[in-house]
């Protein structure tokens, strides 16, 4: 990255705006300095000149590293914003042609976000950029941030309740969960699924972490209750074909019960109140300015919004 020829707006110099970015996203003094082909001094100066303007420390350092204040996550988003807007403007090679592109993206995702997600995005894909490759690979919610900050994906979909501090974080879809049975299961009958009857049951659980202890779990031990998981799944497309055969339940996110009832399979409300979860898509502030992330960002809003 090169700094910005001196200008100002508004009484504030863009330089400081490009050094307030590089320690945002180096979360270091000496790194930043180094990226911007500065000497460490020049970078400190910039951050005391850019705490006085904005009357807050924005980074202090804690674990080894310069961490954001509030202050500093509020306007991070702008700033990252305007640089790249005005990066675009000065260069204007790097427009992108969703057309003409054979690029291969890379998105990080469940089973339930690419079974809801992918078939709208793909529609658009092959009319919008149909010789453009996509490549879907699974992760483990710890690696998520090294996979971002690495650039070995160009986003991922799925519900972080601690997304990387690094990622920008976007809310696409709301989901609830639901129960899920097979047909005729005696527990769904005289009179439905009571919370007792609930908790007599052997449960399925789906779980990316590789633990036994989901949302519903968490939920219950709130009221000193528990279930019985009596197996965990790393994969939700496993479900269907254990639960049709056996008096296992399951809870499933609402648009993935919808689509069981075709082999044998019936949901039901859970017996005890659920919030709402959130499907976000998560991606590397630093493809603010990149064309194709931002093409590929909106399709995938795009394929939500239809949902």
């Amino acid at each position: 990255m090169v700094l910005l020829t001196a200008m100002t707006l508004n009484g504030i110099d863009l330089n400081l705006l490009v050094a307030f970015d590089a320690i945002r996203e180096t979360r270091s003094i000496s790194r930043a300095a180094a990226q911007l082909g500065l000497r460490q001094p020049a970078v400190s100066g910039a951050l005391g000149r850019l705490r006085k303007l904005f009357g807050d420390e924005l980074f202090v350092r804690a674990g080894g590293e310069m961490q954001p204040t509030p202050k500093a996550l509020q306007i991070a988003p702008a700033v990252a914003t305007a640089l790249a807007h005005l990066r675009q403007a000065l260069n204007p090679s790097l427009a992108f042609d969703p057309r003409g592109t054979g690029q291969t993206f890379t998105i990080a995702s469940t089973d339930y976000t690419t079974t809801v997600l992918l078939p709208p995005f793909l529609a658009m894909m092959e009319t919008e950029a149909p010789e453009a490759k996509l490549r879907i690979v699974g992760y483990d919610k710890d690696d998520i941030g090294a996979l971002i900050d690495r650039g070995v994906i160009d986003l991922a979909l799925g519900v972080f309740q601690k997304p990387p501090e690094r990622s920008v974080r976007q809310r696409l879809c709301q989901e609830n969960f639901v129960g899920v049975a097979r047909s005729g299961h005696p527990a769904l009958q005289d009179g439905g699924m009571t919370l007792d009857t609930y908790l007599r049951q052997r449960h399925a659980l789906v779980s990316i972490r590789r633990d036994a202890v989901g949302a519903i779990d968490r939920v219950l031990a709130e009221r000193g209750l528990a279930r019985q998981i009596v197996v965990t799944l790393p994969h939700m497309m496993a479900l269907p074909a254990l639960i049709a055969s056996s008096n296992f339940v399951t809870a499933l996110p609402g648009r993935i019960a919808a689509k069981l009832t075709e082999v044998g399979l019936v949901s039901f409300p859970l017996p005890l109140p659920m919030p709402a979860w959130r499907i976000e898509m998560l991606w590397n502030p630093q493809a603010r300015n990149d064309q194709a992330n931002a093409w590929l960002r909106s399709r995938i809003t795009a394929a939500a919004m239809q949902l």
